[in-house]
């Protein structure tokens, strides 16, 4: 696009002086409008700032100029994202003034309709305390008995996006971000890349079903491989990825022709082959070979801790997992939640419009089942979908969650303006793409600060909330402090919504409530699939 511009200015100079030369010296009055043109794309090809019209000169304005019509066109025109509500772009321009530390207040009030089904909101407290009185940086110490390397969260993380997915400026940026924030990067599926160690800031290692960075020619798990590739000290934990919300119980393929050199060294896949990632795991086949295989890995590890990610799909095979802990007595050090309705770059329709539990049920759920079994004081739980806001902190922290993953916000602190190019590699602005020359766009030093603020600020207004709710420490946080209207005149809190089990009500079978009986009948710590002991009749 650059090179288009530059030779439009210099066929447009030609035509001017061949005008001027040949027919009127008048045609040299249209250096006045060129001229500021060029000089205005040189601006936008050395500036830093903006990766869009550092990859597009002069038209990339464009984009600004629509920016600016906005407020006063939206009586006309409503933004709307992917479920046809309008709050994305109120929360998009949350985290676009976050990240460039410019005012984030808005004038006008509430620019949601309150009485809308699907409304929610906090309780405040007439007893608010001051949030300069509060910890700012609220963090969690991940790491259950088994655990030999417990680390320190920040309760607000980058998400798991891949290298490859993501452009190598984007994944620097995002994990010098981190190592100024003081906060943990998911490196994705993908593998550790060098772009994630340039900057050391802290890794939280992905392992998916294709092992990439862990994975034997055969394409199954290479205990050395992995122990090599988390020896580093700014990996400080280990994901498995079960499923993601986005496409859970779906497989993929990296054709041949996409094995380059570096993805071939970075995910340990050779040269010349497709290469397939299973909806399921080989390394294991019941929830007792899972456990096993969470155990070797915090073996192999040193001790650092481990844990699984998953979209709830079957609540009977979540249980059998919590069956297989109590029976074995070997338990994740975490959790990771995400939902139905999570991102990516490139899924089917229907698996992200039509499968896997939304988040707030799969969040409710394992909250009450780790309670049910008793194992939730040695798991932390994190909370994955749609995370932008310090409220929406606050409403995971409710559900059950000690900490949160952002990988949209993340994205749109980076620069990303949702332009849904992600799946055709021409991101204009160099985030999700890997044509170099888009790449280059993005601006790795000016973007690494943006990620830092975005935390930063996010961070600070959540301990704001909690100051406002009358509440000193995360843990205070629970259900009954998060309303939702169910219809215009009618609301309920969320522990009315998602209601608490009792502590330990799992392990008796006198106690289990009525409806937990079912899913419960049916999990079996030796299988996933479900056991049916009873027929149900109508």
């Amino acid at each position: 696009m650059k090179l288009m511009f530059y030779l439009f200015c210099l066929v447009a100079i030609l035509i001017i002086a061949a005008c001027a030369l040949l027919v009127s010296s008048g045609f040299w009055w249209g250096l006045v409008l060129i001229i500021p043109i060029l000089l205005l794309g040189l601006y936008d090809t050395f500036q830093r700032s903006h990766s869009i019209t550092r990859n597009f000169p002069v038209v990339g304005h464009g984009r600004y100029i629509a920016e600016w019509l906005r407020p006063k066109m939206y009586q006309y025109f409503v933004e709307s994202d992917t479920d046809g509500k309008p709050f994305s772009r109120i929360f998009r321009d949350i985290v676009y003034q976050r990240a460039k530390k410019v005012r984030d207040t808005s004038p006008f009030g509430t620019q949601l309709d309150v009485y809308a089904e699907g409304y929610e909101w906090m309780n405040h407290s007439i007893a608010a305390l001051d949030h300069h009185d509060i910890d700012p940086d609220p963090r969690v110490l991940i790491g259950g008995p088994a655990c030999l390397k417990p680390y320190s969260c920040s309760i607000f993380n980058v998400s798991a996006m891949s290298f490859g997915s993501l452009s190598k400026n984007a994944v620097m940026a995002l994990n010098g971000g981190a190592a100024i924030g003081g906060f943990a990067h998911n490196t994705g599926e993908g593998g550790i890349s060098p772009y994630h160690k340039k900057h050391q800031g802290d890794l939280i290692y992905q392992i998916g079903t294709g092992y990439f960075g862990c994975r034997a020619a055969d394409g199954n798990f290479d205990p050395e491989a992995y122990q090599l590739t988390v020896a580093p000290d700014n990996v400080k934990m280990i994901e498995l990825k079960l499923s993601q919300g986005a496409k859970p119980g779906h497989g993929g393929i990296l054709p041949a022709s996409k094995v380059t050199p570096e993805i071939s060294e970075i995910r340990g896949i050779p040269m010349g082959k497709d290469v397939l990632s299973p909806p399921f795991h080989k390394a294991f086949k019941d929830p007792i070979g899972l456990l096993n295989l969470i155990k070797q890995m915090r073996d192999l590890s040193g001790g650092k801790p481990i844990g699984f990610k998953l979209c709830v799909g079957h609540k009977s095979e979540f249980l059998a997992i919590c069956k297989a802990m109590v029976k074995t007595g070997i338990k994740p050090d975490f959790i990771a939640v995400d939902g139905g309705e999570g991102g990516t770059g490139a899924a089917p329709l229907e698996f992200s419009n039509s499968v896997g539990t939304p988040y707030k049920e799969g969040m409710a759920f394992v909250y009450n089942s780790l309670i049910g079994f008793d194992l939730k004081k040695d798991i932390s739980i994190i909370a994955s979908g749609k995370i932008v806001t310090g409220f929406h902190i606050f409403r995971a922290i409710s559900l059950g969650a000690d900490l949160c993953y952002s990988a949209r916000a993340m994205m749109m602190a980076l620069g990303c303006i949702q332009a849904l190019e992600c799946n055709k590699n021409t991101c204009p602005v160099g985030v999700a793409t890997q044509e170099e020359s888009l790449v280059r766009g993005l601006d790795v030093n000016d973007k690494k600060i943006r990620v830092a603020n975005y935390h930063k600020e996010t961070i600070e207004s959540f301990v704001e909330l909690l100051a406002a709710a009358g509440l000193d420490n995360p843990d205070k946080i629970n259900r009954s402090h998060v309303h939702k209207r169910i219809i215009m005149n009618t609301n309920q809190r969320y522990d009315e919504i998602f209601p608490y089990i009792p502590k330990g009500c799992l392990l008796d079978e006198n106690l289990i409530p009525d409806s937990w009986k079912g899913d419960m009948s049916q999990a079996n710590e030796h299988s996933f699939l479900p056991r049916f002991e009873q027929v149900y009749t109508e």
